[in-house]
């Protein structure tokens, strides 16, 4: 009976001992916990890094398009200054004051192509193009005109960098 204490207790520390050793393998070293810290903080500053990239990019964008939008108002604002020109022109009688009007027209043009903003190109008898130009009055056909063709350009359309920034005023011809 005594050979079989002694075997079960040997069986017994083997358990033991294996348990231990397991147990341990389970624990990390100091090494290890520091490399796993390492490695945690070195995924949260790529995270934040890329966080913060993305909001520099994004605050650039915002501010940039804030320019441009402030730009156009600005710009938009002035361009009742053109319109009233224009009018005097059309309605200026002798030539000299029709030379001194032009002048003025070609350089407030010349200031508007500095600042990135071009006339719309539009003129009577095009169709009417709703992406450019608003319909402010409908005029009857005459005989013939086309229908939903430019009859009359009321408010020259001014753009910048691709977008809009005032729509053409026109009178359209509709069927009548």
């Amino acid at each position: 009976m005594a050979k079989k204490d002694t075997e079960r207790s040997q069986e017994l520390n083997t358990v033991e001992e294996e348990e231990k050793e397991l147990s341990e393998e389970k624990e990390p070293t100091e090494l290890e916990k520091a490399l796993a810290a390492a490695e945690d903080y070195k995924r949260k500053w790529y995270a934040v890094s890329a966080e913060y990239d993305n909001y520099r990019k994004r605050t650039q964008v915002q501010s940039s398009q804030a320019y441009q939008d402030g730009k156009a108002e600005a710009i938009l604002k002035l361009l009742p200054v053109a319109d009233t020109f224009g009018y005097a022109y059309d309605g200026a009688t002798d030539e000299k004051t029709k030379a001194g009007i032009d002048k003025i027209v070609k350089n407030f043009t010349s200031i508007l192509q500095s600042l990135g903003v071009e006339e719309i190109a539009l003129n009577v008898g095009d169709a009417f193009d709703e992406s450019v130009a608003e319909a402010v009055l409908n005029m009857p056909c005459e005989e013939g005109e086309q229908p939903n063709t430019v009859k009359t350009i009321l408010k020259k359309g001014y753009r910048s960098g691709g977008k809009v920034i005032r729509y053409a005023q026109v009178a359209v011809t509709i069927e009548g």
